[in-house]
């Protein structure tokens, strides 16, 4: 299985968000979470292999489809899936709002009053998503966890989160893998959420797109596996995206093993058609899932590199700074606060000094003000270009 990792592949002008957004400007963007490797050749080349045949018709879901994820599933996760509980959703973000939809709108009756619990520093749209569909959003911040001075983790503030949730209280949204910490929750933590949750009546929504992205020593649980009580109370989103950088390809799918959950929700997306894929979501995640173990092993291996070098990077150049090194994913949680200045100043530093375009912060709330959060998913040479710059910017 060949890739070049470290292959500086352009991706100027083809409509990228990462590199096209007008905000980017001429900085070195290592922002929005997609990699700057090339997709697999197994996955290209089995496009390609349908792009042989001239019509682009409407697709049917091929026998083995949902088979083959659930044999990854079982693989990666040891997670025993049975076939009935899995269907196709066209995006994670877009699955969140629809069990939203779902569940806490129905038609021709007066919206009821409904908050959302997440977890900050998080993932952005889970903030974003629901508000703008006129839900209410209420934070459980996580716990910062500190060695020596410096932030070594989070965990989750169990005795905060069942003292906010009140009767209007009817959705968690929870990041597993952790968006931007990249935390793999412990199984024993993810237990004890979900007996709060079934406790006072909350559904979980898991966001785990990050799942097949474990780095050496870690794993990643399926919220719903950890318990009967997290099978019973949740809802799961998973995807091939991140893993194989194919995000512009929607290959996301969930996970519903409550029957009640799952015949609405199934229901929903069926009436709406919304668990169609395209012809190249099912090709690709076929591909993706019978020939990329090598790939993915390999992916993993360059990323954990990446990593390292960052944190030797700062810990000899720079150590006035810090990182959270991530358990999950190729995305790493800088900290700029000992720097002493204001967040304003140091989006200035980073974007206007250093010439980069990271993800500021305090995006993900408030708990993330004084933080960056780095793509190292990219080719050395250029992570070591970026490492420079900031150093630069610093000492200056």
């Amino acid at each position: 299985m060949k890739c070049d990792f470290d292959e500086v592949i352009s991706r100027k002008g083809t409509g990228c968000v990462k590199f096209d957004c007008p905000e980017v400007g001429d900085r070195l963007p290592l922002w929005v979470a997609d990699m700057d490797f090339a997709t697999p050749d197994f996955i290209l080349d089995a496009i390609k292999e349908r792009l042989e045949h001239p019509v682009m018709g409407y697709p049917f879901v091929p026998e083995n489809y949902y088979r083959v994820i659930l044999e990854w599933v079982k693989s990666i996760h040891d997670w025993d899936v049975a076939p009935e509980h899995i269907r196709y959703i066209p995006g994670i973000v877009k699955g969140i709002g629809m069990v939203l939809s779902c569940f806490f709108r129905e038609p021709g009756v007066e919206s009821q009053r409904v908050k959302v619990i997440i977890q900050p520093p998080v993932y952005h749209p889970f903030r974003i998503l629901p508000q703008k569909n006129g839900f209410e959003v209420v934070c459980n911040p996580l716990l910062p966890v500190e060695q020596d001075g410096k932030l070594v983790g989070y965990r989750m503030d169990f005795d905060g989160l069942e003292k906010l949730i009140d009767e209007d209280t009817k959705v968690l949204i929870l990041s597993n893998p952790h968006n931007p910490a990249g935390i793999c929750w412990p199984k024993e933590e993810l237990q004890e959420l979900a007996h709060l949750c079934v406790k006072k009546g909350v559904l979980v929504i898991s966001d785990e797109i990050h799942a097949e992205m474990a780095l050496k020593g870690y794993r990643h649980y399926p919220f719903a596996s950890v318990s009967e009580e997290a099978a019973a109370c949740s809802i799961t989103f998973m995807a091939p995206s991140k893993t194989f950088n194919i995000a512009g390809i929607v290959s996301s799918y969930t996970v519903v093993p409550n029957p009640e959950l799952r015949d609405k929700f199934f229901a929903y997306l069926d009436s709406n058609e919304f668990d169609n894929p395209s012809i190249f979501s099912t090709v690709a995640t076929l591909a993706a899932y019978t020939k990329g173990r090598e790939w993915r092993a390999g992916m993993l291996e360059y990323v954990e590199g990446n990593i390292d070098f960052v944190e030797e990077f700062i810990r000899d150049r720079i150590p006035q700074i810090s990182i959270l090194r991530p358990q999950a994913s190729f995305l790493v949680w800088l900290d700029l606060r000992p720097l002493g200045l204001e967040h304003d100043r140091l989006v200035e530093l980073v974007q206007d000094k250093a010439g980069l375009y990271l993800n500021d912060g305090a995006m993900f709330g408030e708990q993330g003000t004084g933080f960056f959060r780095l793509n190292v998913g990219c080719p050395k040479s250029v992570l070591k270009e970026a490492m420079e710059k900031l150093e630069c910017a610093i000492n200056a």
